[in-house]
């Protein structure tokens, strides 16, 4: 009589492990990712600084009231900003910023 090779069998038992490992693995609950705050969070932060609603910020836009100005660095800048906004990176604002006129209604913006 022949001898049968165990090899087979083996591969098959070692087969049927891995499976029952993976489908276990994912039946198992995943970490939940910590959420960010908000920028809400942010804003409370600094009350003195007066935000511009939308409506207002594009209504000084269009009548040419308001300088806007792209706190983003120049990359993010040159894909989009909005039309005729400065660019000056929020990490620049500080020596820059003696520049502008200091009468004029400045909305900065980050996105």
């Amino acid at each position: 009589m022949k001898k049968r090779s165990v090899l087979p069998y083996l591969l098959i038992i070692i087969g049927v492990a891995i499976l029952i490992t993976s489908i276990s693995i994912s039946l198992q609950p995943r970490a939940q990712t910590p959420t960010t705050q908000p920028l809400v969070a942010e804003e409370e932060t600094f009350p003195e600084i007066p935000r511009v609603s939308l409506e207002d910020a594009l209504a000084a836009n269009k009548s040419g009231d308001a300088v806007f100005i792209d706190v983003r660095d120049n990359s993010a800048y040159a894909e989009a900003h909005i039309a005729n906004a400065l660019s000056i990176p929020l990490a620049q604002l500080d020596s820059q910023y003696k520049d502008l006129d200091p009468n004029a209604w400045i909305i900065t913006y980050c996105t």
